[in-house]
């Protein structure tokens, strides 16, 4: 496995791969299962397979959330490399931006509600990156997890309005096995927290209205940033209280499905 910090010598790697298809998987680093099933799939579909890891400060509204992000690259290295992984891009921020971010690509719509509501700038900075980086890597599909399902749709409609040609795979959410979905913020629960995280997808999937949802959360002592339910999935955003801080942990599911009664 190949791991570049230089732009110019991953255009030299990505240029003698000739007609060979490369698979991508931008990441932001403490790499988890959910991840790694990204890359196993990347991987059995494509010749070669491109990782990226890349702590994204412009898609963070909040500098208290950049600076707890958990950072553990040996072990995100290890698992690249036991997953097949190729090559792995460590671009720094002057790499990324150096117009330091004068240039954003921002999205009118859908990236206004949901997340977009509670969290102003984050998704112009998730687009511009990852515009950024299908760019730099020039693969012929990425992965990412439905997990953050609004963001996976937002790329998929910016792939699609500026004709990349790259193909947009989004891949089934991996959880624990009470349910709650694989994430890097997982870290940070403390076990009053997690105990609580665990019931956040059993409640999204199960309660009869997106108001049951949010009195349900409510009553386990979270804090609801929303629940909304939108062309047939439902969304959620907790934020938990955990150790000296707050977690905020997001996902969706198809809403439950009305019973017949005749």
């Amino acid at each position: 496995m190949k791991v570049f910090t230089d732009l110019e010598q991953w255009r030299d790697w990505r240029r003698g791969l000739d007609d060979e298809d490369l698979g991508f998987v931008p990441t932001m680093g403490a790499l988890h299962a959910g991840h790694q099933s990204l890359l196993q799939r990347c991987v059995a579909e494509n010749s070669k397979t491109a990782l990226s890891i890349y702590l994204n400060a412009t898609q963070f509204n909040d500098p208290k959330d950049l600076a707890a992000y958990p950072a553990t690259l040996d072990a995100d290295l290890q698992m690249a490399e036991q997953a097949g992984v190729d090559a792995v891009l460590l671009p720094t921020y002057a790499q990324i931006y150096p117009d330091d971010f004068s240039f954003q690509l921002d999205e009118t719509r859908f990236s206004k509600g949901l997340c977009g509501a509670d969290r102003p700038g984050h998704f112009t900075g998730v687009l511009t990156v990852v515009m950024k980086l299908l760019n730099i890597v020039s693969p012929n599909t990425a992965y990412f997890g439905l997990k953050d399902y609004q963001q996976f749709r937002l790329i998929q409609d910016m792939s699609a309005a500026f004709f990349l040609p790259v193909q947009i795979i989004g891949c089934d959410t991996v959880r624990e096995a009470d349910g709650l979905a694989m994430s890097s913020r997982n870290q940070l629960l403390d076990a009053c927290a997690r105990a609580k995280a665990g019931q956040f997808n059993k409640i999204l999937h199960n309660a009869p209205s997106d108001d049951a949802a949010v009195a349900q959360l409510q009553a386990l002592g979270v804090r609801v940033d929303y629940v909304e339910t939108h062309a047939g999935r439902r969304f959620g955003a907790i934020v938990l209280p955990s150790g000296n801080g707050e977690v905020r942990l997001i996902d969706n599911c198809p809403p439950p499905q009305p019973v017949d009664v005749h």
